[in-house]
């Protein structure tokens, strides 16, 4: 997939983890779990302004364009 999710990183960053995230925004851990591995299809707008809310980010600090066909 061309869009490759950074979450793990911007989590680093922060020194939080998943779990503390997961209860903060109200999202299960395991649904951020699968965000995180880059094994879902999409992101409601809603989700992922609660992430940026949270950790402080913009959308591109967590998402990343990488191209296919390189």
């Amino acid at each position: 997939m061309a869009i490759i999710v950074t979450l793990d990183i911007m989590l680093a960053k922060r020194k939080m983890r998943l779990n503390d995230l997961s209860e903060r925004i109200g999202i299960s851990v395991t649904n951020l779990s699968l965000l995180k591995t880059g094994r879902v299809k999409g992101i409601r707008f809603n989700t992922l302004e609660a992430i940026c809310r949270e950790l402080d980010c913009e959308p591109g600090d967590i998402l990343e364009y990488a191209p296919d066909y390189v």
